[in-house]
């Protein structure tokens, strides 16, 4: 089973890079306050480096 993340919906700022870096996993689409999480069958690199490059920090693994 993949690894389970989520996206904090009060810290995000709207930015879109988490979809452009993995669109599999993170929808955004102009017009929408937040991103979101529409699958986990993604690779951690990733994931990883959506969450690394979120400005508003917002994207967590569950687990932690």
């Amino acid at each position: 089973m993949a690894r389970e993340f989520h996206i904090v919906d009060e810290d995000c700022i709207a930015d879109g890079s988490c979809a452009e870096i993995c669109p599999d996993c993170f929808r955004f689409e102009e017009g929408m306050e937040v991103a979101e999480v529409i699958s986990f069958d993604c690779p951690e690199e990733l994931v990883q480096e959506a969450m690394d490059a979120c400005p508003g920090e917002c994207i967590f693994w569950k687990d932690e």
